[in-house]
């Protein structure tokens, strides 16, 4: 399988370039994939450097251990990114030079029916990125509440319909299929803008059943604790609710938004921004890899007065 078939990296010269600030330090690649954006810095590192590549599907452990698994300076980690602080060694809390994340949902797992992400092609309703989750999105869509429903509809996919689509996907259950949920759907989603709304439910079950922007927000926050001084944070972020979450916390230190301040009056900040504006994919990676279009990278380092 090539890299191109399991999964094209975005926006690789330029996480690779922000994230690289000493050739022979630890790097924590935190949703490894394919193994693209780990391959590409390890050119870069020297043999002192280490790398510790997590992922909690099987499916890109396996390929990355096919592609590069012989590099001495990989270890490669099952597990969610949330945990990180968990997974990691403990001789390295404290020392990594830096922290990347690709968010969202690789090419491979999209592509696969049988994972039951997209609404493309028939599949079960799945959606779990690994057997470590025991809730699928048929137990979402079948069981839950129509409160829940509505408000994980509203929250996670920011679908104004949110309220009459929960309520038809009640009145149509049970739901099997990744089509049988898309037609329910489009029994209230009409019209040009009905592809959208698919899209915002389908994105709005997956976050609930991985649990992404609460293992987003752990991360961010463990992140602190796993870098060194002056360490830095690569975040590639796909939808606004990841994105707003990052810029949060790069500006504060924390996901809520709020500048806390010390004893003296003085804002806490333990992290420092150092890209006011996101970074994009150019036009000619959107054409290469049109994925690449909603890519947002956003890159902080954690500042020296942070324990």
């Amino acid at each position: 399988m090539t890299q191109t078939e399991y999964h094209t990296p975005v926006l690789l010269e330029e996480t690779v370039t922000w994230l690289v600030t000493d050739p022979d330090g630890i790097y924590v690649d935190g949703t490894l994939g394919g193994g693209g954006h780990t391959q590409a810095l390890l050119s870069r590192l020297s043999s002192k450097a280490r790398v510790y590549g997590i992922d909690q599907d099987d499916d890109a452990l396996q390929e990355v251990r096919e592609r590069i698994g012989g590099d001495p300076r990989l270890e490669l980690i099952k597990g969610n990114f949330g945990y990180m602080k968990t997974l990691l060694p403990p001789d390295v809390i404290g020392k990594v030079t830096g922290i990347l994340l690709d968010l969202g949902v690789s090419s491979h797992q999209i592509d696969e029916p049988e994972r039951g992400f997209s609404f493309q092609a028939d599949g079960p309703l799945d959606m779990r990125m690994s057997d470590l989750r025991s809730q699928t999105a048929a137990q979402v869509v079948n069981d839950y509440e129509y409160e829940d429903l509505r408000n994980i509809f509203f929250e996670y996919g920011e679908e104004r319909q949110s309220s009459r689509i929960a309520r038809t996907i009640i009145e149509n259950r049970p739901i099997a299929t990744t089509s049988e949920l898309k037609k329910v759907i489009q029994k209230v989603a009409k019209g040009p803008h009905a592809v959208k709304s698919v899209a915002r439910i389908f994105q709005a079950i997956r976050i609930e059943v991985n649990r992404e922007l609460e293992m987003l927000e752990t991360a961010l926050s463990q992140g602190l604790e796993i870098l060194k001084e002056d360490g830095r944070y690569v975040i590639i972020s796909y939808h606004s609710l990841e994105d707003r979450l990052v810029k949060m916390f790069f500006k504060t230190g924390n996901t809520e938004g709020t500048l806390h301040k010390d004893f003296y009056g003085n804002d806490i900040k333990p992290v420092e921004m150092l890209t006011p504006k996101i970074v994009t994919a150019s036009e000619e990676e959107i054409q290469r890899n049109p994925r690449a279009r909603s890519a947002r990278m956003r890159v902080a380092a954690k500042k020296s007065e942070v324990a």
